[in-house]
C-alpha cells in the first residue's frame, strides 16, 4: 500500500520479472558470441550425442564446480 502522492519505487533493469525469459535462439546467439569473443564454451549436456564425450564433459564440470542441484532430489 502506498500513500497518495508518495514517490514511486525506483525501477531497475535488474528487477526480476521485468524481462521475459531468454529464448532458445537468443541463447544460441549468446553462446556463439561468448565463444568467439572470450573462448568460453557453453554446452547443454543433452545436446552432446556421444555418450563418452558427454560423460567426460560432465565429469570435468563436477570436478570444477561440484555436482548439479537437482530439482527432484529423490528423497534426499
Amino acid at each position: 500500500m502506498t500513500l497518495p502522492g508518495a514517490p514511486r519505487s525506483p525501477r531497475s533493469s535488474l528487477d526480476r520479472g521485468t524481462r521475459s525469459p531468454t529464448t532458445t535462439p537468443e541463447m544460441e546467439m549468446l553462446r556463439r558470441r561468448v565463444w568467439q569473443q572470450q573462448g568460453v564454451v557453453s554446452l547443454h549436456l543433452e545436446d552432446i550425442t556421444d555418450p563418452w564425450l558427454r560423460q567426460a564433459v560432465q565429469n570435468e564440470a563436477v570436478r570444477r564446480w561440484g555436482p548439479r542441484r537437482q530439482e527432484n532430489p529423490h528423497g534426499r
